[in-house]
């Protein structure tokens, strides 16, 4: 059992300064080892990560941090949730550029998907978001980055191997190498 020194809940020590919430906490249960850290909690089966993303966690860093922490370097992801912020990026071929725009209100997370690969060696996710507002009306994107509001739930499917990146001069992006 891998615990920081604190507080005793269920046989585990928990954080109690703040310079110690960046450890990993793993709490046994009946169900098996949930990891814990600041901002999120996941529990892997099988092959698969189910990850809870606490209020005011970013997304996207939190799926690095546990690909790269579990060495998961091909996979796929979805997701759903609510977030308070969300920025995405729309690709334009002819210019072969990103451009950005940030939304900051509430909204329900209607789909989020993609996968896991590597590039020169670092964990690299291509992650697609749809979102709805309180108008119902959805946006969507290249997933830069997304500010949770309440909770969100993703699931990340871990593939033995691994993928490469590559950018393509031709088409602008990081495409798939195999």
């Amino acid at each position: 059992m891998l615990c920081a020194l604190g507080l005793t809940v269920g046989g585990c020590e928990l954080p109690t300064a703040a310079s110690d919430m960046g450890a990993f906490v793993e709490v046994n249960n009946d169900n098996g080892a949930v990891m814990k850290k600041d901002g999120y909690q996941y529990k892997q089966l099988g092959s698969k990560y189910f990850v809870r993303v606490d209020k005011d966690a970013e997304i996207v860093s939190v799926l690095k941090e546990i690909c790269k922490e579990n060495n998961i370097s091909a996979g796929e992801i979805t997701g759903l949730g609510a977030i308070k912020s969300v920025t995405f990026g729309f690709f334009n071929p002819k210019t072969k550029e990103y451009k950005e725009k940030t939304f900051n209100d509430y909204m329900e997370i209607t789909s989020l998907v993609g996968n896991v690969s590597e590039k020169d060696g670092d964990t690299y996710l291509h992650l697609h978001m749809n979102a709805s507002g309180k108008d119902y009306k959805t946006i969507g994107g290249h997933l830069v980055n997304a500010v949770v509001s309440a909770t969100s739930e993703i699931v990340i499917d871990a593939v033995d191997g691994n993928i490469g990146r590559k950018f393509s001069e031709e088409i602008g992006l990081n495409l798939f190498d195999f």
